[in-house]
C-alpha cells in the first residue's frame, strides 16, 4: 500500500535559486537525513542510496519525468530499485522574494525481510518530510546568500 504526503514551507529566496537547489539532486544528503548519497547518470537518470538502520542501506534509481523550471520537477523510481517512490516539488514565486515550495512524496514501502529492515525508516514519515523541508529552507538560504548577485 503506498502511502502519500504533501508539505509545503516558504524558503527566503528568489525562485530561480530554489529551484536550482533542488534540481541539483547530489544536494539531498545535505538536506535528507536518510540519503547518503545521489549521482546524476544524466540529465533524467541518477542513483539514491539511502541510509538504513544497523549499516544497512537501501538503494535505487529515480528518473526525472518532468522538469519544468523554474516551476515544477516531478520523479519516478525506476523498477528494480529497494525503493518504489514518484513525487513532485512545485515551486511559486511569492511577491516578496521568497519561494513556496509545495513537496508531494508518494512510496511504497519493501515487503517482507526488507520491509522490517526499512520500517524503522517510515516512523512518522509525514514528521519526516517536514524536517527533511526545514532542512533544505536553511541549505537553499544559505546556498543562494553565497551567490554573487548579478
Amino acid at each position: 500500500m503506498a502511502d502519500k504526503f504533501t508539505k509545503t514551507i516558504i524558503v527566503g529566496a528568489p525562485i530561480s535559486a530554489v529551484y536550482n537547489v533542488w534540481a541539483n539532486f547530489e544536494n539531498f544528503p545535505h538536506f535528507m537525513k536518510n540519503i547518503r548519497q545521489v549521482t546524476k547518470s544524466d540529465e533524467r537518470l541518477s542513483h539514491w542510496v539511502m541510509e538504513g538502520p544497523l549499516g544497512t542501506s537501501f538503494k535505487w534509481d529515480a528518473e526525472t519525468t518532468l522538469a519544468e523550471a523554474p516551476t515544477r520537477i516531478a520523479w519516478n523510481s525506476r523498477d528494480g530499485g529497494d525503493i518504489k517512490t514518484t513525487g513532485q516539488a512545485v515551486f511559486t514565486e511569492l511577491p516578496t522574494g521568497q519561494t513556496q515550495v509545495t513537496v508531494t512524496l508518494q512510496y511504497v514501502p519493501p515487503a517482507g525481510k526488507l520491509g522490517d529492515i526499512f520500517a524503522p525508516l517510515l516512523e512518522n514519515p509525514e514528521g519526516r518530510l517536514e524536517e527533511d523541508l526545514q532542512r533544505f529552507k536553511e541549505y537553499a538560504e544559505r546556498v543562494a546568500g553565497e551567490r554573487p548577485h548579478a
